[in-house]
């Protein structure tokens, strides 16, 4: 079921002041936390115009929370307001691989193609960012301090306070033209990163995902894989849930996990995304243990049952929103990355590549485990 299709604000009597509200709305609580716009001297009219739009569309977005059997029982199906803020306006040109961090009440992700690790404070407004030197496919908070990083050239240890980088291993060294795209930790924290094959010519099936060992060693699985993407795990560690965005493929997979060993067995199709708009992109599992994906060019973020159901469908504005996460202190808010390359100067998209948070869903996240090593 989606969300009700967007609703500009009135021009009748009875919406005649909802305009103004939108804006003045819109830019109390940006301008409340005027870091969250990076404002510069030759930015003001930009920043100005995502505040409106963004207003707009927050205050417009109504989300119909109820599926079928909702229908049935309209007291568990209740309408609830969604929102959806530009919670950071610079735009990345890839942004990808979200991870909230309990401890340090922050959202880390990464500009695939700029290079550049983030560092999100939603209480403050600040958006950290820190240049790697080359592509960034996804990082995981590690409990020894610092993260671990999938990178174009490998696995990597990172101190964002030094820019201090530690190489461990690159799996994929013999495949010139392939980097590593989505992943993060298991509930164990072990750290698993998909690679795909991204070099300007067609794309080629020699991707998979990778587990870091203990041993500084990596083991493939799930090859072989046009886009690797998806990776995320039910709550108690039992299922294993990764997709590949491929157009040729564009599905959900689920595995039987076996937690004490790092073990996927017993791939089965979870959800053929042939069935809506978009293709499915990074995901994430909510605490009812529901599966969230981010629909590629199909402008909206998708809820899958745990049986493979498609519950709800919740429209972003941007074409391209790349991975879910939930974070905040109650793990109630889902941010979603997003990416504007190729779409820098398109009037349709002002929002593309910005990181969103959408709140009011009613459901909350998973905390996400540090690397352990």
């Amino acid at each position: 079921i989606r969300d009700r299709p967007r609703q500009e604000c009135q021009t009748g009597n009875e919406s005649a002041s909802a305009i103004p509200f939108c804006i003045s709305f819109g830019f109390w609580h940006h301008i409340s936390s005027p870091k969250i716009l990076n404002i510069q001297k030759d930015h003001i009219t930009d920043n100005l115009r995502l505040i409106i739009d963004g207003a707009r569309f927050r205050l417009s977005q109504v989300s119909e929370s109820a599926n079928k059997e909702d229908e049935q029982h309209p007291e568990a199906g209740q309408d609830m307001a969604v929102t959806v803020d530009i919670a950071v306006p610079a735009p990345a040109r890839l942004g990808e691989g979200p991870v909230w961090d309990m401890e340090d009440a922050r959202l880390w992700w990464v500009d695939i193609k700029g290079g550049l690790i983030h560092c999100f404070d939603p209480a403050s407004g600040d958006n950290g960012a820190f240049d790697f030197g080359e592509p960034v496919g996804c990082i995981a908070r590690r409990d020894k301090g610092g993260l671990i990083v999938a990178a174009a050239s490998g696995f990597y240890l990172f101190d964002p306070e030094t820019g201090n980088r530690t190489a461990l291993v690159d799996p994929e060294a013999d495949l010139p033209g392939n980097r590593f795209n989505d992943g993060g930790c298991d509930p164990a924290g072990r750290f698993w990163a998909g690679t795909m094959h991204d070099d300007g010519t067609p794309r080629q099936q020699r991707g998979q995902f990778w587990r870091y060992n203990d041993d500084g060693t990596a083991t493939g699985f799930s090859a072989p894989l046009y886009t690797s993407n998806g990776l995320a795990y039910s709550g108690d560690g039992t299922v294993m849930y990764m997709s590949d965005s491929n157009k040729s493929v564009q599905t959900i997979w689920a595995h039987d996990y076996d937690l004490a060993s790092g073990t996927p067995t017993n791939q089965r199709v979870l959800f053929d995304c042939a069935e809506i708009d978009g293709r499915p992109d990074g995901g994430t599992v909510d605490s009812d243990g529901c599966y969230w994906t981010a629909l590629i060019g199909g402008w909206q973020i998708a809820r899958i049952t745990p049986d493979g159901k498609l519950d709800r469908t919740v429209s972003v504005p941007v074409a391209n929103p790349t991975k879910p996460m939930f974070g905040g202190d109650g793990l109630d808010v889902l941010y979603v990355t997003s990416a504007n390359e190729s779409l820098e100067d398109d009037p349709a998209q002002p929002h593309a590549g910005c990181l969103l948070a959408i709140s009011g869903l009613g459901v909350t996240g998973l905390p996400q485990a540090r690397f352990a090593g």
